[in-house]
């Protein structure tokens, strides 16, 4: 129990110090490329850099656990802790068992992160702040043009293809001829189907002698054929964010008939691919000595670090590869995850049957 509380306390301790340190890092270099592009608005600046720690810490995190155990094992053979932990009678499993404990607690911690869409979704706010120079949801207050006409979405359900607070605007030469109010629409065959409207329609000479507006109520009206805004499309090829329940929800809204690899890829980012943290703090673990006089700590530190960089590097492709459906989520993403984990088994196991 000893040696777990010290090991923990010193893993802790370094995990937030390099978060921390990368995070700021991650923020600063992308501050100085895109300080043109944002708003001299104090208040958004200060918005824009919390989304991007957000988006940092859902990139950097896993790959600061592996860094943060590098570096503890460093401290503790140059300590020589770790030799004192072993003529006390502690085991190598003893000793690696603290490591895959807290960053197992942490990955949990990081996966329910996810259900928040501040977090889930960071990157797309912090766009929409950059490029449009406010805050700006991509499924509220949609405002488009569509073959003359001018068409309003109080809020956009993608998942259902539904849309609530209708306004469409007719212009014809200039002026305004008519404008359909209805509380919903669904997307269905190519129309956006609204089953009551209200029509309100202008006369093209409006004069005291003329027939005023007049407004009439329609029933299954079919409107905007072939419009469909771009981030249903986006929907369907994994280019959104999702959090953990609107996954979920893709996941039994498309299952029948339609390709739900991008969001299955989404759902396997989120559940599988952290836990390769674990596998891959126990491979590294064993290569280490437990002496510096069997250890050029130099060179392990880059070597490990170096390692953790290439198989993270080969992990994150494979996951933008299973994203942009050129391979299978599960070859893309499980399947290196699987792979890590029965070579860190093996040597649990063989580590743990010598001692």
């Amino acid at each position: 129990m000893l040696a777990f509380k010290y090991i923990a306390f010193h893993y802790l301790k370094y995990f937030f110090v390099i978060l921390g340190a990368l995070v700021l890092f991650f923020i600063g270099f992308d501050y100085m490329g895109n300080v043109a592009s944002l708003s001299k608005s104090a208040n958004l600046t200060l918005i824009y850099l919390v989304y991007k720690s957000f988006f940092a810490i859902d990139m950097l995190l896993p790959l600061t656990l592996v860094f943060a155990m590098i570096s503890t094992k460093i401290f503790l053979i140059r300590s020589n802790a770790l030799v004192s932990f072993f003529s006390l009678g502690y085991t190598r499993v003893d000793i690696l068992r603290p490591f895959v404990v807290v960053s197992s607690i942490v990955i949990l911690l990081f996966i329910s992160l996810h259900s928040w869409s501040k977090f889930a979704r960071a990157d797309e706010f912090s766009n929409n702040i950059r490029s449009h120079g406010q805050y700006l949801s991509p499924t509220r207050d949609l405002f488009f043009t569509y073959k003359g006409k001018y068409i309003y979405f109080s809020k956009m359900l993608p998942l259902q293809e539904k849309a609530k607070g209708i306004r469409v605007f007719s212009v014809k030469e200039n002026s305004l001829k008519e404008v359909i109010v209805a509380k919903q629409a669904i997307y269905r065959d190519h129309f956006w189907i609204i089953d009551k409207a209200d029509v309100i329609t202008k006369p093209d000479n409006l004069s005291f002698s003329s027939p005023g507006i007049s407004a009439s109520k329609m029933e299954n009206l079919k409107i905007l054929e072939d419009f469909r805004p771009k981030i249903l499309d986006q929907i369907y090829e994994g280019k959104v964010n999702f959090t953990i329940g609107s996954a979920i929800d893709a996941i039994l809204l498309f299952k029948h008939g339609v390709n739900t690899n991008s969001i299955r890829g989404a759902l396997y980012k989120i559940f599988i691919y952290p836990f390769f943290v674990p596998f891959l703090i126990i491979i590294i673990f064993f290569f280490v000595p437990i002496s510096v006089r069997f250890l050029n700590v130099s060179l392990f530190s880059f070597g490990a670090i170096l390692a953790t960089l290439l198989i993270w590097g080969i992990l994150f492709t494979l996951i933008e590869l299973s994203k942009n459906k050129t391979i299978s989520s599960e070859v893309g993403i499980i399947a290196p995850v699987v792979i890590l984990g029965f070579v860190a088994l093996r040597q649990w196991r063989k580590y743990r049957m010598a001692t």
